[in-house]
């Protein structure tokens, strides 16, 4: 039996641990924690903070792409993933060790390239994309297919649009390919690991000082 006011602190504390867990704890615990306590009103505040973290969770799927972080959103999808720099950074490391970070790195310029107003900016960058990635000779030469290489004559007449079948078909083949490895993979799984004991301490520890301050009220 929990008879000292230290006692009952540990207990709550105990109980948002297990309950961040996901174990089952019945309302019953709280209520006889509180009235050790000697105060029935801390057995509503209780109670109203347990279903107000429950209501509030409920209410989050519809705009969840838009908090999920880290692993969890890179998860959605790979568009996700290459609108966070962590995430490029993670997968660029993933590729190099498939020796196919040329793909990334070739959708990234073209990305750029895109950005790109000024006329004599863009055809210097067209000419390194090409040279880099889509030459004979390219120091890293992308896999597209034979039909969809571009004539080097193009070069002479850049636009933004001029290497999106080739950045398309590129991250096509990452997405059905790399991607779900990726995700698969010893790295990203060690990530969300991490990410996942990381919040479930931060809100294990969050909860426990809304129980404390509910006591000392």
């Amino acid at each position: 039996m929990v008879n000292k006011p230290k006692d009952i602190l540990d207990s709550f504390e105990e109980f948002y641990n297990n309950l961040y867990r996901g174990n089952q704890i019945q309302f019953s615990v709280i209520n006889e924690y509180c009235l050790l306590a000697g105060s029935y009103a801390k057995i509503i505040s209780l109670n109203f903070l347990y279903f107000s973290e429950i209501n509030d969770n409920d209410s989050k799927p519809s705009s969840s792409n838009q908090s999920l972080n880290g692993t969890t959103r890179w998860a959605t999808s790979l568009e996700n993933l290459l609108e966070d720099p962590e995430g490029i950074k993670r997968f660029r490391e993933f590729l190099k060790k498939e020796f196919s970070e040329e793909n990334v790195l070739f959708w990234l310029a073209c990305e750029e390239f895109k950005k790109t107003q000024d006329k004599k900016q863009m055809q210097k960058k067209a000419n390194e994309i090409y040279m880099t990635f889509l030459s004979s000779k390219a120091s890293f030469q992308v896999n597209v297919e034979g039909q969809s290489r571009l004539d080097e004559s193009i070069l002479e007449q850049p636009h933004p649009l001029m290497f999106q079948k080739l950045q398309d078909q590129i991250f096509n083949l990452m997405k059905y390919d790399s991607y779900s490895r990726f995700l698969k993979s010893d790295m990203f799984l060690k990530l969300k690991q991490t990410e996942e004991q990381e919040e479930n301490s931060s809100d294990a520890q969050t909860a426990a000082k809304r129980a404390s301050r509910i006591y000392n009220t």
